[in-house]
């Protein structure tokens, strides 16, 4: 099985910053794509960034420029740096790693259990 463990949430001011970790351990043979994605109250989950294997990155259109994504292969981590932090940032967000857990077994995607980031005025 494979664990993401997600890390660095909790109440910021607007305009301030944050730096969310998730960690993936268990039986991963190769990691892949890896990310962020978020839920406020009553919205749908949407993507915030990702990063390839290869340090392709995309964001969101709502956090370019202010977020940014990076990775450490070592230890199957992934990062978003938060500035610039604003109100409707406030939102569960939620870690995505496509992992290879061995050669024979396809690609899957598993979900860190989400951190509260909620953002005050």
């Amino acid at each position: 099985q494979v664990q993401l463990v997600e890390s660095g949430g909790g109440l910021v001011q607007a305009g301030g910053s944050l730096k969310l970790s998730c960690a993936a351990s268990g039986s991963t043979f190769s990691v892949n794509a890896m990310g962020w994605y978020r839920q406020a109250p009553g919205k749908q989950r949407e993507l915030v960034a990702t990063i390839s294997s290869s340090d392709n990155t995309k964001y969101g259109d709502s956090v370019n420029g202010r977020f940014t994504i990076s990775r450490d292969n070592a230890k199957n981590t992934v990062y978003l740096q938060m500035n610039s932090l604003k109100p409707e940032d406030t939102a569960v967000y939620y870690c995505n790693v496509v992992v290879r857990r061995s050669p024979s077994l396809p690609v899957v995607g598993y979900w860190g259990q989400g951190t509260q980031v909620p953002v005050s005025s």
